[in-house]
């Protein structure tokens, strides 16, 4: 966008001329965006000028002696309440007759434009609902009322002519000014009484979108009240010629303020700011009235060693974080990352209060008394004048200004930058890229931070308050001003104690510069209120400085900056130019009231805003707009804390006060930084994360931020012995203080072009596959079946090698089916009757079986089955073991003796799941069914069959055993065979023998490897598994393509066989899932660091994916989780399609450097009140708008963006961080 954008859209302008006279005028609606009869405006018009018609009326009785002046202002007073309850009476009952199912009224919203009305008559229901739209609470309708008639009467009290003559009688203007003062004075009442009883304006001092308790339409009543207040006391109490001219003087001030209130660009009402932020004031309101009792009680204390103990002990702990003892003691539990006041800072809080109060009451006890020092009148103590020795006091105020100069040139010397950002600090360390390096080449720097906690946290407290225990104005406390003088100065030197010691020594130093005690007025104060008065300047002048470079920026970058600079630039640039004295008295008077700076749409035109609190919003912080972008940030924000916590107490980032703003840069992450609050070793800080998304305006600031801190941080060499240490962005509203070492976690993007579409790696992805997998289940089941390993233990062992099946299946008797293996290719195989040792997996695998599983059809069978088969007691047909020699067994044909049904070819999958758990056979009307395991007559290992319990050869392979659903793949046993070669055995006997290692089974490690190697049964079951999940995910190809391997990744498989019966199986779909990620993230490890070149590598490599890594994609839940618990490293695979290539994406968590920098903190405050007037009030919400289009100055975009919701748009703020900084 070019800077000639409009600074307000069409038809925003139309609806803010139509808001704009209704605000000056203080309600009246006489312009509608819609036709509207003549009595809507005569109405309007005759209820504006009611006020004036009923104060006339005691006017004239007092201009003509009916009446005095006091009955006059009551008649007025009376006569306009009874006007106001009867328009409040005829809104309420309008509001009835209407029904009560309305619209909800625009008034009740200011960013809703007014919605038509349909008028019939004059005095219609409508068209007093529109005319007076009433209150909604009761409470109000009543304080409204009154309050309307207790301002007529003391108007009318107020601007009687004939008080009027007086005042202006002996003033050059005489009695011209008697008519346009009056007049002006009552356009002024009836503005406030108009938006007191009949209808609201919105005020261009918004606060908050709604108002929600009518606070609003009392502030022009109050605000005209506050000076007849003023005018009337003094009428009251005093009656000389002093007060007479001070009279005059105040009743000027109101009428000039009366104008000002008429005026439409300047009509600023400030009285209410503290009513409006009532969500957060409880606590301030709190602190505000135990300081009140203090200073009470501090006035009615009669030793003055009593004052300085309770002073002393009442201003450090009414310094401290109070909720945070209170919740240490009350032993909550907390957050792990919040940085709170530990037992360890309570008790030396403690210690340091004892020691504060023994050294103020041996010092106030044993300094000399007011006779020992050279005195003026008054016993006022001077410390220079001719003959008399420097008292104690006068060698403590030494010491105070030599550890002003010493804390400041320390605090100087860990910062960037040095004199308020002019000058780069050579000694800072420069193009350091590491936080190893940062630590080892600024070790001087963090030895001099120490130092400066030390002088400023101990020692600066124990001296200033050594200071005023001394002070001889101690003696004269039984004065209002002094009580609270020396409250305030004891609290001051714990809860800032830099600020209070910059106080004090300029307190020192008039002292000395005035030895001889001319300036008798200034020593007659006392040091309680001389304090309090050099506050005050400080604190007004450090924000005229900071408002001044705020609007010179403004007025200087308006031109100099080519897209800033609009059509009317150099005609505002002149305009200011012509108007400077004019512009200094806006930037004094916004100081003097501490108030914002407004510039109007960020151009050089400056208003005075409204006083705002230090944070600017009224809510309480925490509230953002969340996005998946926002965990990066609630990690962050902890981490960032407690680097906060060490540099704000080692001074590393400057004095910050409340309403400090830091801003913290790390790669694509911006983060703002708002001080709330600050006491005695504790500072309280909202933390905010503003878009990763970046848009055109916020890459462009972004840019600049990363060149101000280059230029800080990495210094690159300038030419001349002296430019090179110029800060070259000094204009900047950022000033660079230091990089933090945080733990953070660090994005590294790259482009997988070569990698993922190279077929030379994609033909290892299936053999990475299968043993990730394999590993994945080994370790699945040793965790799922802990305890089951425990209930083995114990368990006896047959003599033929069997388990016993006792304790959990009965053996088979006469006429029951007893199984074998009988094995034609493996000598060494042995069999097992062993059942599976938990029966609650083959429970819930039932469970989950439906008849929708045969869907599939029946296993086709490769060649005829032979078993052995043997005739038990009963005569039937059962299976025994039968092998005596490699090779030879006794051979019959299923054909023989089976039931066709009951062949394996014709079995459909599922069925006879509960064989051997008691359950009945679903196969109703079938002959009963020969649990078999069988083997192919090729040279194979045996096939497992799903209908059947597991014979495994070793009792160790019982914790191994996997879910009978896991085995019943709905897929031909012809391309499972196909895929036999493809498992790796190797692979997975090393996998047992490190299990065994690892020591998941009792007994002998290497009997143990050896008998779970040579369990035919278990390694037939984990191949059948695999091999399965391979062929079902769609991962069986040799070469399989790129797009098929990301989708894959991503979970979106494009539909092969088995998957739905893979994703039925819930647990093993997202194992399946999670192997292949695996062998997808060794695949690309493998590509960029080499191939995996043992098996003891590929096992430690898949071990550290499991302990060490999330791999996943970036919109799972797992990635948002594993942020959150710090994984140390997480990968993502991703797609650019503008670009056609695939993305990987790796965080890994290290200690990175973020660069802070602190904000000017009036360049914040003025950008937010212009961002409140121009949404809230001028309803100015386009997107695209003037005001927040980049400024790499004044970071314009950025510190929008930072503003509280709904103003602002931060993607995260968290809750108040209380960080411990004794």
């Amino acid at each position: 966008m070019g800077p000639d954008v409009p600074l307000l859209n069409d038809y925003k302008q139309e609806f803010f001329w139509k808001r704009f006279p209704q605000t000056v005028l203080g309600g009246p609606r006489l312009k509608l965006g819609y036709c509207a009869p003549p009595y809507v405006y005569v109405h309007q018009l005759v209820l504006f000028l009611t006020p004036w018609l009923l104060g006339g009326i005691g006017t004239l009785l007092y201009q003509l002696r009916v009446l005095d002046d006091a009955r006059a202002g009551i008649l007025s007073g009376a006569l306009m309440l009874g006007a106001g309850a009867t328009l409040q009476t005829l809104a309420q009952c309008a509001a009835r007759r209407t029904g009560t199912v309305q619209r909800l009224p625009a008034a009740n919203n200011i960013l809703a434009d007014e919605e038509e009305v349909e008028f019939t008559h004059c005095v219609a229901p409508e068209t007093v609902r529109f005319v007076v739209p009433g209150k909604r609470f009761m409470v109000n309708v009543v304080l409204h009322t009154v309050l309307a008639g207790v301002l007529c009467g003391l108007g009318t009290w107020y601007l009687l002519p004939d008080r009027l003559s007086v005042v202006y009688a002996d003033t050059e203007v005489g009695m011209g000014a008697v008519v346009p003062v009056f007049v002006l004075s009552w356009v002024t009442l009836c503005i406030a009484e108009y938006s007191l009883i009949v209808n609201t304006a919105t005020e261009t001092a918004t606060f908050q979108p709604q108002d929600t308790y009518e606070i609003t339409p009392l502030t022009r009543p109050l605000y005209i009240l506050a000076f007849i207040a003023v005018d009337l006391a003094l009428r009251c109490v005093h009656s000389n010629r002093i007060t007479n001219q001070l009279l005059s003087d105040y009743s000027d001030l109101f009428r000039m303020q009366i104008s000002i209130v008429c005026c439409p660009l300047l009509g600023y009402e400030c009285l209410f700011v503290i009513v409006r932020m009532y969500p957060m004031c409880f606590r301030l309101v709190v602190m505000f009235l135990t300081s009140v009792c203090v200073a009470i009680s501090t006035f009615f204390i009669p030793s003055s060693l009593g004052v300085v103990l309770f002073t002393v002990a009442m201003g450090c702990l009414l310094s401290q974080d109070l909720t945070q003892v209170m919740v240490l003691f009350r032993g909550r539990s907390r957050d792990p990352h919040s940085l709170s006041l530990g037992w360890f800072g309570f008790p030396l809080s403690v210690l340091l209060m004892a020691g504060a109060m023994t050294e103020a009451g041996l010092l106030h006890q044993l300094s000399p008394g007011p006779g020992n020092f050279s005195l003026v009148s008054d016993s006022v103590e001077v410390w220079g004048s001719a003959g008399s020795a420097p008292g104690p006091q006068a060698a403590v105020g030494w010491l105070l200004i030599a550890l002003l100069l010493v804390t400041l040139v320390l605090r100087e010397l860990q910062g960037a930058c040095v004199c308020g950002g002019l000058f780069l600090n050579p000694l800072y360390p420069r193009q350091v890229s590491s936080v190893q390096a940062l630590r080892r080449r600024s070790r001087g720097l963090r030895a001099a931070g120490i130092v400066h906690r030390v002088l400023l946290k101990l020692v600066c407290p124990l001296a200033m308050i050594a200071f005023l225990a001394m002070d001889v104005s101690l003696q004269k406390l039984h004065t209002a001003s002094l009580a609270i003088g020396f409250t305030r100065a004891f609290r001051v030197v714990w809860q800032s104690s830099e600020d209070a010691l910059l106080q004090m020594v300029v307190v020192v130093i008039v002292r000395l510069a005035d030895g001889e005690g001319t300036a008798h007025s200034w020593h007659s104060l006392g040091i309680g209120v001389q304090l309090i008065v050099v506050s005050l300047v400080s604190d007004r002048l450090s924000q005229f400085l900071a408002k001044l470079k705020f609007a010179l920026t403004v007025l200087i970058t308006s031109w100099t900056e080519t897209k800033q600079r609009r059509q009317s630039a150099g005609a505002l640039l002149a305009l200011n130019g012509a108007l400077c004295p004019l512009l200094l008295a806006v930037v004094l008077l916004s100081a003097l009231l501490a108030a914002p700076l407004l510039p109007l749409f960020t151009l050089p035109v400056f208003l005075v805003g409204f006083p705002r609190p230090q944070r600017s919003w009224p809510e309480t912080p925490g509230t953002a707009c969340p996005c998946p972008d926002s965990v990066y940030y609630q990690q962050l924000s902890a981490r960032l804390a407690s680097a906060l916590k060490q540099a704000f107490a080692n001074g590393v980032l400057g004095s910050c006060s409340p309403g400090s703003h830091f801003l913290g840069r790390f790669q694509d992450r911006v983060a703002w930084v708002t001080v709330l609050e600050k006491g005695y070793g504790y500072c309280t800080v909202n933390i905010k994360g503003l878009e990763l998304q970046e848009t055109s305006c916020h890459t462009v600031e972004a840019r600049r931020v990363d060149e101000v801190f280059e230029g800080a941080f990495d210094r690159l060499e300038s030419p001349g012995r002296f430019l090179r240490f110029l800060n070259p962005h000094w204009e900047n509203s950022l000033r660079p203080c230091s990089a933090l070492p945080v733990l953070v976690y660090s994005d590294a993007r790259n482009v997988l072009t070569g990698i993922i579409d190279s077929p030379d790696h994609l033909r290892q992805l299936r053999s990475d596959f299968l043993k990730a997998l394999l590993w994945i289940l080994l370790r699945h089941c040793l965790q799922e079946k802990a305890y089951s390993v425990r209930r083995v233990k114990g368990h006896s062992l047959q003599p033929s090698g069997r388990k016993s099946q006792s304790s959990q299946h009965p053996e088979p008797g006469p006429g029951e089916v007893k199984m074998a293996v009988a094995s034609q290719g493996h000598p060494d195989s042995s069999s097992s009757p062993n059942l599976r040792g938990r029966a609650s997996s083959s429970l819930s695998s039932f469970a989950d079986w439906s008849d929708e599983d045969d869907l599939f059809g029946p296993v086709p069978a490769r060649k005829p089955v032979r078993m052995i088969m043997v005739r038990t007691e009963e005569g039937q047909t059962g299976l025994e073991s039968g092998v005596s020699l490699p090779g030879s067994a006794e051979i019959h044909s299923l054909y023989e003796n089976m039931a066709l049904a009951s062949l394996p070819t014709l079995r459909p999958l599922g069925l006879g799941l509960g064989m051997g758990l008691g359950l009945p056979v679903t196969d109703k009307g079938r002959d009963h069914q020969i649990p078999t395991v069988t083997t192919t007559t090729t040279n194979t290992t045996p096939s497992i069959d799903p209908t059947q319990p597991l014979n495994f050869s070793s009792p160790h392979s019982e914790s191994l055993s996997l879910a009978t659903a896991w085995r019943n793949a709905p897929l031909p046993a012809s391309r499972l065979q196909a895929l036999r070669p493809c498992f790796p055995e190797d692979w997975f006997h090393f996998c047992l023998s490190r299990l065994v290692m690892e020591g998941f089974w009792e007994g002998e490690p290497e009997q143990v490897c050896r008998a779970l190697q040579e369990d035919q049964v278990l390694k037939e079951l984990y191949s059948q598994v695999a091999l399965s999940c391979l062929v079902a995910l769609g991962a069986d190809a040799a070469v399989p393509s790129p797009s098929l391997l990301f989708r894959v990744y991503c979970g979106d498989a494009p539909w092969p066989d088995g998957l739905d019966w893979l994703r039925s199986n819930k647990e093993l779909h997202q194992l399946t899932l999670r192997a292949f990620r695996y062998s997808v993230k060794l695949l690309i490890d493998q590509a960029s660091l080499g191939p995996v070149e043992s098996l003891e590598e590929l096992y430690t490599t898949l071990q550290d994916y499991h302990d060490n890594w999330f791999i996943g994609l970036t919109t799972e839940r797992g990635w948002h989780d594993g942020v959150l618990q710090e994984k140390p490293f997480l990968f993502s695979l991703g797609q650019d399609l503008t670009m056609g290539t695939y993305t990987g994406r790796v965080l890994s968590l290290q200690e990175n450097l973020v660069q802070v920098g602190v904000l000017n903190e009036e360049c914040v405050r003025g950008q937010w009140a212009n961002l409140s007037w121009e949404l809230l009030y001028a309803t100015n919400d386009d997107e695209e708008r003037y005001s927040i289009q980049a400024h790499p100055v004044m970071l314009r975009n950025l510190t929008v963006q930072a503003a509280d919701p709904p103003l602002g748009y931060p993607i995260y703020s968290s809750t108040p961080v209380h960080l411990a900084c004794l």
